[in-house]
């Protein structure tokens, strides 16, 4: 399998690469392609995330489900979206919750996240491609195998990570993760269906105090 990753990812994920569900997965996609379906974010963005935030430079993860579905929303990184796009309103609450931790003011204008992947937060959605306006369409095509085989790497063979885990479907990756050598926050989704309890988890000065116990540089959560 020729897959465009990143080489540190790369070489820590190539078994899975060659595995037969990582096989079938990757020929749904070229098949679906070839029915003219649309799908997100574009081929060269799927491993954006993994691109962005090589395997050794990861400090936090963070971990959505599914791409957004809707056209130039998904661009490979969980929660975020490109330049000139409204951010949606999760990621709306996120700075909220952002701005009354630190006491700052976000360009709500902005959704973005490219600053917090340069920073070692890995944005891993469980799911990284869809169909145009079919929420969870590749659910199940494999690639929730795939993102657990990508956590539990990030478990074994690193130290010290910090994963946020928001909402029910995050909460359920908590079993791939060693918690004896990692810290896992846990909270509800920031999505507004959550009522607002997101709002007063403090997850970013958590995670940025653990950062710096560890004697690393904390993240720069503003955009």
């Amino acid at each position: 399998m020729d897959v465009k990753i990143e080489d540190s990812w790369k070489k820590v994920l190539q078994e899975e690469f060659a595995k037969e569900y990582f096989i079938k997965l990757v020929d749904t996609l070229h098949r679906e392609k070839a029915e003219s379906k649309k799908i997100y974010p574009p081929g060269p963005l799927i491993f954006n995330a993994f691109q962005l935030t090589p395997f050794d430079k990861v400090k936090v993860v963070i971990i959505g489900q599914d791409p957004y579905h809707g056209e130039g929303q998904a661009h490979g990184l969980s929660f975020s979206v490109p330049d000139g796009i409204t951010p949606p309103p999760s990621l709306i609450n996120i700075y909220k919750e952002i701005e009354s931790e630190f006491k700052v003011t976000m360009d709500k204008s902005k959704g973005n996240l490219e600053k917090w992947a340069d920073q070692g937060v890995f944005l891993l959605n469980a799911v990284l491609t869809v169909r145009a306006a079919e929420p969870t369409s590749h659910s199940k095509i494999g690639w929730t195998d795939f993102t657990d085989a990508v956590i539990k790497a990030l478990s074994d063979k690193r130290e010290g990570l910090v994963f946020l885990l928001w909402g029910n479907f995050a909460k359920s990756k908590k079993d791939l993760i060693d918690t004896s050598k990692h810290y896992v926050l846990e909270a509800a989704h920031p999505s507004p269906l959550a009522r607002g309890a997101f709002f007063g988890c403090n997850h970013f000065i958590k995670a940025n105090d653990i950062l710096s116990s560890n004697g690393l540089s904390p993240i720069d959560w503003t955009v």
